[in-house]
């Protein structure tokens, strides 16, 4: 027997708004993590990006805020959402409003890159929910324009790519300012050392839920290789976007990843001169400018969108037709996040991969710590003159695209990470920096510097 969300006791209020929203059924997580949420129990979700945990935690979440009925503390909130970024911050208060539409609860958010001013006048009479990112929450709490006095349930959403995005001190500090008596619901994809010592702190006895091993990738996307030299990777992406050589799937929106911030402008610039239209985001971005880089790629107005890390958790983006990896992740896991961001909601994904000589080591991991089975696809006929500038190139014929998959390696589930992995990306006020493989690399014709080291606004 299917169940329904009926069957789980949430409120009325909630049942139409989800029956406004089209949703009957839960997922998984959802079916499992909801009844323990409504008895008040500490919650631990082990769960990746597009399971559906925003509904699991903000469902039960509002009818226990509703059922307590307390009145919103002076300059604070009931219930708490941290988040990595900005993206994903502004995505579950969105939810939130949804979800809560007939529960009569005001809900806000506070993410870098806005106006401190108006973070502090619109949170001076409280709030009920308020989704976050812990940067700038810190920094109206030195402000001494908000305090934690009034939490009853904290929710710590994606809580590895905090750690990533280097929050950790924030994070433990965060800990000490909540009130002991609250309930906690934890959710992260992966588990290591850091996130345990994470939940011991902020979890009493919390009921586990776990569904989709974390590095496991979508059953409906398919993915594809091609080996490539890291200076024709350009020349490659240009033949691709413009038609002038066949990939499987047809092209609706496109997300490209690379490793840096400076990487993806300049890949925006290059892609600008032939005449492809791309936009990027990343740390070092405005808040209106990834805003509009969003909406922009959301509207398909601009189809292709570069994204470092900060895109690749937790964004819904509908019609994503192809995620390429232009730089393959230094950190295996990430690779599955990347991905996610195709097939959603149902729907079939395309994902291709540009693996060069030097990031033979990230491939290797990744088949190694995910299910990744890649089909191997070949380079355009007369590549390379065409990467010498002294030849056009036409599509493949369909019966090159020979579908070559290696064999399959078992997972670990681990978290192994390769030598030369340093530079992880910073967070809110970390920026999304990181070093590039730890060597100057080529991108269509020009010298990769090393990753960013400064700090920025994620």
């Amino acid at each position: 027997m299917t169940i329904q969300f009926k069957d789980l006791e949430l409120s009325q209020p909630v049942l139409q708004a989800l029956d406004m929203k089209g949703y009957n059924e839960p997922t998984p997580i959802q079916a499992q993590a909801i009844p323990a949420v409504l008895q008040g129990r500490d919650l631990l979700g082990i769960a990746q990006t597009g399971t559906g945990k925003t509904a699991a935690f903000m469902l039960p979440s509002i009818d226990n805020l509703r059922k307590a009925d307390n009145q919103i503390p002076f300059k604070s909130c009931r219930m708490l959402v941290l988040a990595p970024t900005r993206e994903l911050a502004g995505q579950i208060a969105e939810s939130a409003k949804d979800y809560g539409a007939l529960a009569g609860l005001k809900v806000h958010s506070i993410v870098g890159g806005t106006s401190v001013g108006k973070d502090r006048n619109k949170l001076h009479r409280g709030t009920d929910i308020l989704v976050a990112t812990p940067g700038r929450l810190l920094d109206l709490i030195d402000q001494k324009a908000f305090n934690l006095s009034g939490v009853e349930i904290l929710v710590l959403d994606e809580a590895d790519q905090m750690l990533d995005l280097g929050f950790i001190h924030a994070l433990r500090r965060i800990s000490e300012l909540v009130p002991a008596e609250r309930q906690t619901l934890f959710f992260s994809a992966t588990m290591p050392k850091q996130i345990k010592e994470l939940v011991g702190k902020y979890c009493n006895n919390p009921a586990t839920v776990s569904v989709t091993p974390a590095a496991t990738t979508a059953e409906r996307i398919d993915q594809y290789l091609f080996m490539v030299q890291q200076d024709e990777k350009q020349a490659l992406l240009e033949l691709i976007l413009s038609g002038r050589h066949e990939v499987p799937g047809k092209f609706e929106r496109v997300l490209i990843f690379t490793r840096t911030k400076h990487g993806a402008d300049r890949l925006v610039k290059k892609l600008a001169q032939a005449n492809i239209g791309a936009n990027a985001i990343h740390g070092n971005k405005s808040q209106p400018q990834r805003v509009r880089a969003l909406d922009e790629f959301k509207r398909a107005k601009t189809p292709v969108l570069i994204a470092t890390d900060v895109a690749a958790r937790g964004i819904d983006i509908p019609g994503v037709s192809h995620v390429i990896n232009y730089e393959l992740p230094n950190v295996p896991e990430q690779y599955v996040h990347r991905i996610g961001r195709t097939a959603r909601a149902g729907a079939d994904g395309i994902a291709i991969a540009f693996c060069a000589e030097d990031e033979r080591a990230y491939l290797k991991d990744i088949r190694k710590v995910t299910d990744a089975n890649f089909d191997r696809l070949p380079l355009p006929e007369n590549f390379r003159a065409v990467v010498e500038g002294v030849g056009p190139t036409k599509p493949a014929p369909k019966q090159q695209q020979q579908r070559v998959k290696p064999k399959p390696r078992a997972g670990s589930g681990g978290h192994s990470r390769h030598a030369d992995r340093k530079g992880r990306p910073q967070g809110d006020r970390g920026g999304q920096g990181g070093q590039s493989g730890g060597q100057g690399r080529r991108s269509g014709g020009q010298r990769q510097r090393g990753g960013n080291r400064g700090r920025s606004q994620a």
